[in-house]
């Protein structure tokens, strides 16, 4: 955040972010609860998903769901 906007609008933003998560903790009457690495890296990539999904519909695409080994180039090895 600090690389795009500025040390200055960073601070804010960080500060807004805390600001709503406390404000939700308190209305709710509910434990802070820290999301792990690989919670939050699905989310990342559920959110990234969606964003892609939507954006291919608008361009008149369809996104199909490929094997992690052919998107990577990787081939099987051939026995013998």
């Amino acid at each position: 955040m600090r690389a795009r906007k500025g040390p200055q609008q960073a601070i804010v933003a960080t500060a807004h972010k805390i600001a709503r998560i406390v404000y939700h903790l308190l209305k709710y009457g509910e434990e802070y609860r820290e999301e792990s690495a690989e919670e939050f890296e699905q989310k990342r990539q559920e959110r990234e998903l969606r964003h892609l999904s939507r954006r291919a519909q608008k361009l008149g695409y369809t996104l199909t769901p490929v094997a992690a080994n052919q998107a990577q180039g990787v081939t099987e090895p051939v026995p013998g």
